[in-house]
């Protein structure tokens, strides 16, 4: 039973990883909380959606348009609600998010109705991967696993190994640095949401898959706990996001598993544990202490 719980924990961190990879990398350059990144969540199973009912593409294909509507889509808030707001105060920036992100559920309800309906067929049969005698997952949480760890993979060697990966490190160390020695901010910054949100996109998609519905509320609540990940894992550190998602992803299972029929939800449970490690360690798992001078 416990392993079990763990194997479902892994699969459900790497949904919130998915998701706050994202945040962390926008915090890291742009020190901006970005709100509207649980809707880019939903756009993302929204537009696998519309891909394979309204022009009939098979699952592959709409799963990587998804991922390029849902980018654009980043891009476009970056461009709209956060480039003309660059380097005023924090919270002003911060409304413009929220601003964002609830005019886009609205619109998504107008087009599509507020009701949850079913994701499409996608010609892949849910079927069970037994580990052991006592330990099994499902396929499609297998394609999450894998999903997430080709994700961060990919992140990864576009990060260290390409020049506008080392451009984005750059920024987020010092963005003023970075301009001043050519790099083009805006271009880093463009890019950044791109990735970010077709990851998020990513995990929009496979849980649309693999609980057979969306809505277009449905990335509020995994936007919020992508954010409790990114600030319990450290503000800016995506190894810390790594850590962080997978123990509120296992949080969440062992709560699920072991403590049905209590009054306390397993989010509460899940939200009061990051609560302890911020009053032991405020600055997150893998983040640093600063003096400011």
């Amino acid at each position: 039973m416990l392993i079990q719980q763990l194997l479902n924990g892994v699969s459900l961190g790497f949904i919130y990883i998915l998701i706050a990879v994202g945040l962390t990398m926008v915090y890291g350059v742009l020190k901006l909380l970005h709100f509207a990144h649980g809707v880019i969540y939903m756009v993302g199973a929204f537009a696998a959606m519309a891909g394979m009912t309204y022009f009939h593409m098979y699952f592959a294909v709409a799963f990587l348009f998804a991922l390029a509507v849902s980018g654009a889509a980043g891009m476009a808030v970056e461009r709209i609600a956060y480039r003309p707001l660059r380097g005023v105060h924090p919270i002003t920036t911060l409304i413009s998010g929220i601003g964002v992100a609830i005019f886009l559920e609205n619109a998504f309800q107008v087009a599509f109705g507020s009701d949850t309906r079913a994701f499409p067929e996608t010609g892949i049969d849910v079927s069970i991967v037994r580990l052991s005698e006592s330990v099994s997952l499902t396929n499609t949480k297998l394609y999450i696993i894998t999903a997430g760890l080709a994700g961060i993979g990919l992140l990864y060697a576009f990060l260290k190994l390409t020049r506008l990966g080392l451009a984005i490190q750059a920024a987020a160390q010092d963005m003023r640095a970075a301009s001043l020695m050519g790099v083009n901010v805006n271009r880093v910054v463009s890019v950044t949401f791109f990735l970010g949100s077709a990851l998020a996109s990513a995990a929009g998609v496979l849980v649309a898959m693999n609980f057979n519905s969306l809505y277009p509320t449905m990335g509020a609540i995994p936007g919020l706990k992508a954010f409790c990940v990114v600030v319990l894992g450290g503000l800016g550190s995506i190894p810390g996001t790594i850590v962080g998602g997978l123990i509120l992803g296992i949080v969440e299972s062992l709560s699920d598993g072991f403590m049905t029929g209590m009054v306390v939800d397993k989010d509460a449970i899940a939200f009061l544990i990051l609560i302890v490690i911020l009053l032991i360690k405020p600055s997150g798992l893998f983040g640093k202490n600063i003096e400011k001078v």
